[in-house]
């Protein structure tokens, strides 16, 4: 399609204010440029896009399809980009799988909807699906390294001799794998040589696993302890004493939210599973408002805390109680179980001073283990070494005395190990203490687990088990120096 000079000069424009972050200005461009010219596809493609990445998901919608209507040029990734809005953005899983598979019927060799239905596939809890899934991955690319490495994680490995361990090995050494897909090749192996008791060796791939991942991050990462620190003291220093501000009035129209935070890997899928058996409450996952805010209308946190009006508090309270009111229409109650929330408890309790919030706790050097052997987000560089791990551990140990010094009525230490030992006395307090009734379907969490979007996808499908508890264990001659860096200092002398 031949485009005018005019038309082309906004999309110029409109591409120059997206890349110098100027979101609203380039929708604004974008918009105009389509008032005139409404039969360009890749207008409304980009469009769509931008959208996206504002949160505005039904918009980006509508101009994915106004982008299919105008005869776009590889429609299957338009398919597949609204696929993932309805999956991760949505949580309409049904229709998340019906882009997935227009996508696949224009092109059944798209290796990046597979990815998706496959990952979709474990979400839901179909684990045949799954491997076939990633099976026919490999049939159209061996070299489809991902789908080996998730192929191995939805197997139940017999033991050394396991085929997927070879399997596994041979990935890792073939020069095409990049040090992301030895990232992820690296923590599987770890993991099925954990599960067959292969300590050291699997802890050496964890080892490896770890910095193909810091090598894959672009631009690099770096974990800066100083930084980290300061961060943490200049969110004590923000929230030095509870914000004084009334309630929002009346009783709300949509869901109330129950926070659920804590380090990762220390069971708030586990605390989530045990409430959303509670036909009150909603699973609402890994919800994004509160980060996205930190980093748009709170930038730059926390320091704008001391200037923001209740006023304007009272607003972004309204906005995160319509947006899950948006995604769980109907539901009483709704979970946000960003486990990295526990550095906004100051401000869901600015947001919300009603609010309850449940703190998930484990055995420091198992939790810690756990995200070693973890595939995490380069971002969350602490994640990378097992000392940096450590670093952030104790910070998130000084930072939770604080918040329980301002809040302790309203925080629930909410421990794994004291759940997986005596589950029903821990799950009656944890249900207690969000003032639900309680259900003895909250001791059934392998039963009716719905879509669980996070590594804990399978292990809380099986419903509890101790075997996790007390992991650190079989490391303990690796885990030395980390276990000293988390002793209290009276534990130090």
């Amino acid at each position: 399609m031949t485009i005018s000079g005019t038309a082309a000069e906004l999309l110029r424009e409109a591409a120059r204010l997206e890349h110098l972050g100027q979101v609203p200005e380039a929708l604004a461009t974008y918009r105009r440029l389509l008032a005139r010219w409404p039969n360009l596809p890749d207008g409304w493609y980009n469009l769509g896009l931008l959208q996206r990445r504002a949160g505005q998901f039904e918009a980006a919608l509508a101009s994915y399809a106004r982008a299919l209507e105008q005869g776009v040029a590889r429609p299957e990734e338009v398919h597949l980009n609204r696929g993932v809005i309805f999956c991760d953005c949505l949580r309409q899983y049904q229709a998340a799988e019906r882009e997935l598979r227009a996508a696949l019927a224009l092109n059944p060799g798209y290796l990046p909807a597979l990815q998706n239905l496959a990952n979709l596939h474990e979400d839901l809890g179909r684990r045949d699906e799954a491997r076939s899934t990633y099976a026919r991955m490999l049939e159209l690319d061996p070299n489809a390294f991902e789908a080996v490495a998730r192929l191995a994680q939805l197997a139940d490995i017999q033991g050394p001799e396991d085929p997927l361990l070879a399997r596994l090995r041979a990935a890792l050494a073939n020069p095409a794998a990049s040090p992301a897909d030895r990232a992820s090749l690296g923590f599987a192996l770890g993991r099925a040589l954990d599960a067959c008791a292969e300590y050291r060796q699997a802890f050496t791939a964890a080892e490896a696993a770890n910095r193909a991942s810091r090598a894959s991050a672009t631009p690099a990462v770096r974990y800066d302890r100083v930084a980290h620190e300061h961060f943490i003291d200049e969110l004590i220093r923000a929230f030095a004493r509870p914000r004084t501000r009334a309630p929002l009035a009346g009783k709300p129209a949509g869901p109330r939210p129950i926070f659920i935070c804590g380090m990762f890997r220390s069971g708030s899928t586990l605390a989530e599973q045990l409430l959303a058996a509670s036909p009150q409450v909603a699973r609402g996952g890994e919800l994004d408002f509160l980060p996205q805010l930190v980093q748009s209308e709170l930038a730059p946190f926390p320091a704008s805390m001391a200037a923001v009006s209740d006023a304007a508090l009272a607003r972004l309270a309204a906005q995160y109680l319509a947006s899950i009111a948006r995604l769980f229409p109907g539901a009483a109650h709704v979970t946000d179980k960003r486990p990295d929330n526990f550095l906004l408890v100051g401000l869901i309790k600015s947001l919300f001073p009603d609010a309850r919030i449940v703190h998930t706790t484990r055995d420091p050097l198992d939790t810690c283990l756990s995200i070693f052997f973890l595939h995490l987000d380069q971002r969350m560089s602490y994640a990378l070494d097992l000392m940096d791990i450590g670093h952030y551990f104790r910070q998130y140990r000084r930072l939770m005395a604080h918040w329980k010094s301002l809040y302790g009525e309203d925080v629930l230490d909410f421990n794994y190990d004291a759940l997986v030992r005596e589950p029903r006395p821990a799950a009656q307090r944890l249900v207690a203490f969000c003032g639900l009734d309680w259900d003895e379907a909250c001791l059934d969490l392998a039963h009716g687990a719905g879509a669980v979007k996070t590594a804990s996808v399978w292990q809380v499908r099986e419903g509890l088990y101790q075997r996790s508890s007390g992991r650190s264990r079989h490391y303990a001659r690796e885990l030395a120096p980390l276990a000293a860096e988390l002793a209290e200092p009276a534990e130090r002398r």
